[in-house]
């Protein structure tokens, strides 16, 4: 698991190779993208798909992640940006009758999570007054 930030008072979490496909990832990640963190958190609480699991995962590691490095209150945190990424796809084979072999195709995506506090902007504009230029 990679995590950064941005200086812009953004940070992010991402995870690469998980085994599931993009598309199914894609509709959950759709109903999380512009909510609040703990509103996403109960959002795929009670969601039942297996993928939800690992964005929940995810979405953690990106609060922490702010918590952590930028110092932010995870109730102030924002789900800016969620993306999925398609990435390779794993291959092995099936032995089949005949000494044949049938192709299993896994895929796998990329997820990134990208999360900012809305109070960092306020903060900002209040104590640029008081810099010297």
């Amino acid at each position: 698991m990679v995590r950064k930030k941005k200086p812009n008072g953004e940070v992010y979490a991402l995870r690469k190779h998980i085994c599931l496909s993009a598309h199914k990832a894609r509709r959950i990640i759709d109903r999380i993208r512009g909510c609040f963190y703990e509103e996403a958190l109960m959002i795929l609480e009670l969601m039942h798909y297996r993928e939800s699991y690992t964005i929940l995962k995810l979405i953690y590691s990106a609060a922490a992640n702010a918590k952590h490095n930028m110092g932010f209150m995870k109730s102030n945190l924002f789900i800016i940006k969620a993306e999925v990424n398609e990435g390779t796809t794993r291959k092995k084979l099936k032995p089949r009758a005949r000494g044949r072999s049938y192709l299993i195709r896994r895929p796998t995506c990329h997820i990134t999570i990208v999360v900012r506090d809305i109070t960092y902007n306020e903060e900002y504009e209040r104590y640029k007054k008081y810099a010297i230029l």
